[in-house]
């Protein structure tokens, strides 16, 4: 190997390293393109109406804050109450949970001398309840960060929203000038794929808090509303979202009523079941087909690399990613390996 193509591979390793040690920044980038791209879709319907592109796109990102503001406004308030309340009850529950905790010691488990006890197990529970508090201003500096993060994707969102040309063309002119052409359409490819995602994200978090609101308002469980728009935003986050969204509801009808517990749970299982096998089908396969075990994997890896972020977006990074791997690695690789040779031989 020559002095050129040594320096090309440390290049190359340098370039890696710098992109693996700026990886949280680049994915705050992406998930600036995987909002603006969906908005874009807003901004087009807008247009056919017809407005014109900046006005249009001032009024998408006008929607996006109306829906952020009002989100906040209907969940933080009631939530915030009903936590206050939630720590005014904690000691009754706990002291409710220790009288039958020794109720059925005496009457079932008497015969256990070295069963532990209601004091033993507060004992042991009290650690972990100071570590809880101990951490809170942890949680304070990761809400600042979040919110610090959130104002630079939005940010980013607009500029690119505003004017997506210009950052397109200086994306592709990292690619050989043979290959741009190519580049331009699996960019394209991506951008429909990330749409319609988008908007099967969208139909999806709409069935799901209709479905949620209208059993919980059934159940008559307290703040319905906040909790049905919850179900619909974590739905976003498919697996592990909907199994989130359960907590609260069922924490606020322990405070109501004890029965309506497993009400709620059996309720949110009867949702999913409903959005498994009958809604994602449909929804989602005629617009993503993304396996479920792939979505799993995807969820674990992202996490792992990313952390909170790369969870949360990676539907979107997988369906970027299975659209690059499908045009590149076996449209123009794999489906052309060895080709001529193959004419010859027919």
């Amino acid at each position: 190997m020559n002095l050129s193509r040594w320096i090309g591979l440390l290049s190359l390793i340098a370039s890696l390293y710098i992109l693996w040690q700026i990886r949280n920044l680049l994915l705050l980038v992406f998930t600036a393109v995987v909002l603006a791209t969906a908005l874009n879709k807003l901004v087009q319907q807008l247009q056919k109406l017809p407005i014109n592109r900046p006005v249009a796109v001032i009024l998408s990102i006008a929607i996006l804050l109306i829906f952020l503001v009002s989100f906040v406004w209907l969940i933080v308030p009631s939530f915030a109450a009903q936590l206050q309340e939630l720590v005014a009850l904690f000691p009754i529950g706990v002291a409710r949970v220790q009288f039958w905790f020794t109720f059925w010691q005496q009457r079932l488990l008497g015969e256990y001398e070295n069963f532990p006890t209601s004091n033993n197990l507060l004992q042991q529970i009290q650690p972990l309840l100071t570590q809880i508090f101990a951490r809170s201003v942890d949680v304070f500096s990761a809400s600042v960060t979040a919110i610090l993060q959130f104002l630079l994707v939005l940010v980013l969102t607009i500029m690119l929203l505003a004017n997506p040309k210009p950052y397109r063309e200086s994306f592709i002119q990292l690619f050989p000038s043979f290959y741009r052409y190519r580049v331009d359409e699996i960019l394209s490819r991506c951008e429909f794929a990330l749409g319609n995602w988008a908007v099967g994200a969208l139909i999806e978090m709409v069935f799901i808090a209709l479905l949620s609101g209208t059993g919980l308002w059934i159940l008559q469980v307290p703040l319905a509303l906040a909790h049905a728009i919850v179900a619909g935003v974590l739905n976003f986050i498919p697996n592990i979202g909907p199994t989130l969204s359960v907590v609260l509801p069922m924490a606020i009808a322990l405070l109501d009523k004890p029965w309506k517990v497993g009400a709620v749970l059996a309720l949110y299982i009867v949702i999913q079941q409903i959005e498994s096998y009958w809604l994602t089908p449909m929804i989602m396969a005629k617009q993503v087909a993304l396996l479920p075990a792939i979505t799993l994997t995807a969820q674990i890896i992202f996490a792992s690399l990313f952390g909170v972020l790369g969870l949360l977006i990676a539907l979107p990074l997988t369906v970027v990613a299975k659209t690059w791997l499908e045009e590149v690695l076996f449209k123009d690789v794999l489906d052309k390996w060895n080709q001529p040779s193959a004419q010859k031989l027919s």
